[in-house]
């Protein structure tokens, strides 16, 4: 179920949301073919720290405009559905405001798609060291573009702290007009990613023309051979292709696992029944598929820091975790994919925060 439930109404947030239905009464418009416009946060909104806000809309993609700030300063940071980032965190000095965009995908199920089904419609919430909100906005993003990811554990939206899929930190760093539609899952591998009619299936019925889907597929390919390994990849890149979707390969991010020379080992590069990256990287070229070597950019940032720097990117420190990444270290991650599709085209500078 969504953890993101809202709080109860103290006699600070009441006093908030009297002054959000005053501001939305000044600038609320008529309701639009597609849903409301401006909605009255007083009856969508609770609490002060956090402010939890829910809007019973259907499935689909929304444009969330929001204004931060208050009479006192603030910092205040945005999540949606499951533990998904939507906005860094903002300062705002005392009387100050800052409007904020963002495009948000929404779905039944919030998180992973075998997770649990959780509560209908969007869910926001507005965190951070003071989290300010003076007005809130919905709105159908009926032109916007996706980014669609198909993924394992390193990628999805981890319902639970700490773990952090690096797909769960790429929405901040976009701006309003393009969205990601994470439906990466725990534990898959390209077998069962196409097996499961909850996973690839589900993403093909999303793609529209001219999405991005992003393909990373390996950690759980141990024992997968290299002509299955291919064989499953050029399955999906053809299907996302006769949808007009778009097909990258993202080689998977290194884990934490070194050699005494401070070099990472087989493991670590996923070497295994095959050598996985350098597949997806053969296969990329052969049919002319974008490919962003995430492995090969983690490998460097990794071996670089050095066995010590490193622990930070993963949960090594807290659990013994060398697989899976902190929020620091799916942020660090998610930027290098993001620049690579820039760097590619793939994504246009003006869409990047």
């Amino acid at each position: 179920m969504s953890s993101l439930r809202p709080a109860r109404k103290t006699a600070g947030g009441l006093a908030l949301l009297t002054a959000l239905t005053a501001l939305t009464a000044v600038t609320a418009q008529p309701a639009s073919a597609h849903g409301s416009a401006w909605q009255p946060p007083a009856s969508h909104c609770t609490g002060t720290a956090p402010v939890v806000c829910h809007f019973d809309v259907p499935p689909g993609t929304y444009d969330v405009s929001v204004l931060l700030g208050g009479d006192t300063a603030g910092s205040t940071s945005v999540s949606a559905e499951q533990r998904r980032a939507v906005l860094g965190e903002t300062a705002t000095a005392a009387g100050e405001r800052a409007h904020r965009s963002f495009t948000v995908d929404v779905r039944a199920v919030e998180g992973e798609p075998t997770g649990e089904v959780g509560s209908p419609g969007l869910d926001l919430r507005f965190e951070g060291s003071a989290p300010r909100l003076a007005g809130l906005k919905v709105t159908p993003a009926t032109h916007a573009r996706q980014i669609l990811l198909a993924g394992d554990s390193t990628v999805c939206d981890q319902p639970l702290e700490p773990y952090t899929g690096w797909g769960q930190q790429l929405p901040p760093l976009l701006r309003r007009g393009i969205s990601i539609a994470n439906h990466a899952d725990s534990g898959e591998s390209t077998v069962s990613f196409l097996a499961n009619p909850l996973l690839f299936d589900q993403l093909e019925t999303s793609i529209h023309d001219g999405d991005l889907v992003l393909i990373q597929l390996a950690h759980n390919d141990k024992t997968t051979t290299a002509d299955v390994y291919r064989a499953n990849l050029t399955a999906m890149a053809e299907r996302v292709e006769a949808h007009g979707g778009q097909p990258v390969f993202v080689t998977p991010i290194v884990r934490r696992r070194f050699n005494t020379d401070g070099t990472l080992n087989s493991v670590a590069l996923h070497v295994m029944a095959a050598d996985l990256p350098n597949e997806m990287r053969s296969l990329a070229a052969q049919l002319g598929v974008p490919l962003v070597d995430l492995t090969q950019m983690s490998k460097d940032l990794v071996e670089g820091l050095g066995v010590e720097a490193s622990k930070d990117l993963y949960l090594t420190n807290i659990n013994g975790d060398n697989t899976h990444t902190s929020a620091y270290g799916a942020k660090t991650f998610a930027g290098l994919v993001l620049g690579e599709l820039e760097h590619q085209g793939l994504v246009p500078e003006r869409q990047v925060r």
